[in-house]
């Protein structure tokens, strides 16, 4: 279960494997989540796709697969009738890169996890 505070917290293990998804697909190029769906994450429209592509190869370093590190400082926030998620992602240089996965999850039973944007905070 979420928590629905001012803190933040560690993101969830439940939550581990859709984001290693996302990533596993940016990996293959598939920035619109479209070859390689997931059942609780919403596709990626044109325009954030190709912002998050743009983004992650103007970095300078190719994403790698998650590394287990990501964990001990990707967080979510209660935002006041959603979730925010920050996800810091591997490269192929760092276990925990300064590029960050943001989604967003709204508050509703059937809510699906929303990529917003993957970039340097």
């Amino acid at each position: 279960m979420l928590q629905r505070d001012d803190d933040e917290h560690e993101v969830p293990l439940d939550w581990h494997a859709p984001f290693d998804q996302i990533v596993r697909a940016f990996l293959v190029k598939d920035f619109h989540l479209f070859v390689h769906p997931i059942n609780c994450v919403e596709p990626i429209d044109h325009s954030t796709a190709k912002s998050i592509a743009d983004n992650i190869a103007a970095y300078g370093a190719p994403l790698a697969p998650l590394n287990t590190a990501t964990w001990e400082r990707s967080v979510y926030r209660w935002m006041g009738g959603y979730w925010q998620f920050l996800v810091d992602l591997t490269t192929d240089k760092e276990d925990v890169s300064d590029l960050t996965l943001h989604a967003r999850l709204d508050d509703a039973p059937t809510a699906r996890l929303q990529v917003q944007s993957v970039h340097v905070p």
